[in-house]
């Protein structure tokens, strides 16, 4: 009998969800096809929950590993990529991946030394604009039209089949950049956006200020979609002070 298959990466997040029994149910979905790491953003229900232990059924090892965190910053700091999955990718400008095309994309992201994070939404209504803006690109899977809602775990399983599939491939994609520039962290990437949101609120560039989530959200897109390094990120880091030091009252000193 082969030796069990365990990948850390990539890492399922599953956002705000409801119920332990979905909780369970989805540790055993990752198991069976290979996959041990699992986070919970903000769930529901009291941790650890006796219902998931119940459903997980053997699946204990991805329960008890499970890293858990009220923030979904916290969750995401040390990915390197994101998926949203989502039936609605709500305008956002991201690429949009299948089941299929993500899972082999997510093989060659984490050859090249990549950690990748997917992303499920709560059972009720799915992830918020803002949270899927996180990501780097949306996965969404095959369903009818009429009838897009799956239960949490089946959504889940979509996606774990598919990357089991991916596997067996006997060619991985070229498609991440090498290794010796790893990307920027989901913490990394934070604090840039954070740094030039609070100096474009200075430099009162955010007019009129509804408009002020969209115009966010459309800068954290395009830069998200340049990949950016860790270097590249601190490079720009360094770009913004040096465009704001002796301007308007800001001294070195209070950045």
């Amino acid at each position: 009998m082969p030796p069990p298959i365990e990948e850390a990466w990539p890492a399922v997040c599953l956002v705000r969800p409801q119920m332990g029994e979905n909780i369970g149910a989805v540790a055993r979905v990752l198991l069976n096809f290979g996959l041990v790491s699992l986070r919970l953003v903000s769930p529901r229900d009291r941790w650890p929950n006796p219902k998931a232990e119940v459903v997980a059924v053997g699946a204990d090892n991805v329960l008890k590993g499970a890293k858990v965190e009220w923030k979904l910053e916290d969750a995401l700091a040390d990915a390197t990529l994101v998926l949203a999955a989502t039936a609605r990718p709500r305008g956002l400008e991201k690429p949009v991946w299948g089941p299929r095309e993500a899972a082999m994309k997510l093989r060659a992201a984490i050859a090249a030394g990549e950690r990748p994070v997917v992303m499920f939404g709560p059972e009720a209504a799915g992830m918020e604009t803002d949270e899927i803006a996180k990501a780097d690109a949306i996965l969404t899977l095959p369903v009818n039209p009429g009838f897009a809602s799956l239960n949490l775990a089946n959504a889940v399983a979509v996606f774990a089949y598919a990357y089991a599939e991916a596997r067996q491939e006997a060619d991985t994609p070229v498609w991440f950049r090498d290794a010796e520039s790893p990307s920027a962290t989901q913490e990394e990437l934070e604090a840039l956006f954070v740094h030039l949101e609070q100096e474009l609120e200075h430099g009162r560039f955010y007019h009129p200020l509804d408009k002020a989530p969209l115009m966010k959200r459309n800068l954290r897109s395009i830069f998200l979609r340049a990949r950016l390094t860790d270097q590249e990120a601190r490079t720009l880091r360094g770009v913004i002070k040096a465009l704001t030091i002796g301007r308007g009252g800001r001294k070195k000193d209070d950045l």
